[in-house]
């Protein structure tokens, strides 16, 4: 009998260093993916879109879309969208799940010990509500690119001591597009905490319009994803 495999991509958003005001939280997107469930329509449809868009074989980074940097500096609103839009719906028909544990570095000291307990504790927590599902799979499969040498070791221990037959594997984001999608995840939820501020960006309030047309019209959707 085949053996069950859950895929898990991880992706983060934010960093271990100081609280700053404007980047209060950091955030862990996991993204989980059944086997079984067959998603490379979803994948060829997204790679299709892409192509017609004129980015071929491209890799997708949500929060410079946004905020028109690195390879789209020189694109107009249109493509920016356009390229945000099919990644995003890409999400929104594939069968997979996600959660977003976080953590508020403002409630922690100011030390990496302090980030890393209150985020093992975020993590922890958000797994073990949805433990009989993820357990009921015979092999998990943690795919990150270890960018991060402190959530590295959260992840690793954690998933090692809730579950068994637990495989890690180093990714590059190029590799995979549920980990662009785990990109995506991050902004976001971090968009949608600032939306619930009214703290948008200059760069946020010209590609959403405002927070509640963000909140309304895309994060609505997205959340429905939530394992």
């Amino acid at each position: 009998m085949a053996k069950s495999e859950l895929s898990i991509f991880i992706d983060e958003s934010g960093d271990f260093g100081p609280f700053k005001p404007h980047s209060p939280n950091y955030y862990v997107a996991m993204i989980f993916h059944d086997q079984e469930i067959n998603i490379s329509e979803n994948i060829k449809a997204l790679n299709f879109q892409l192509e017609n868009i004129g980015y071929p074989n491209h890799t997708v980074h949500t929060g410079p879309i946004i905020r028109k940097e690195l390879a789209y500096k020189n694109d107009l609103m249109e493509n920016r969208k356009k390229i945000f839009n099919a990644m995003f719906h890409f999400i929104r028909k594939a069968p997979i799940h996600y959660i977003c544990p976080k953590i508020n570095k403002a409630e922690c000291e100011d030390s990496e010990i302090a980030y890393i307990a209150k985020l093992s504790k975020s993590i922890s927590n958000e797994l073990k509500r949805n433990y009989d599902y993820l357990n009921s799979f015979d092999l998990k499969i943690v795919y990150y690119d270890f960018g991060q040498p402190g959530l590295t070791t959260v992840i690793t221990s954690i998933f090692a001591t809730l579950f068994t037959n637990v495989e890690f594997r180093k990714v590059q984001p190029a590799e995979y597009r549920l980990f662009q999608a785990a990109d995506l995840i991050c902004t976001m939820e971090l968009t949608k905490d600032k939306a619930d501020k009214n703290q948008f960006s200059k760069s946020e309030l010209e590609f959403f319009h405002s927070p509640r047309d963000f909140k309304k019209n895309l994060y609505r959707q997205l959340e429905k994803k939530k394992l």
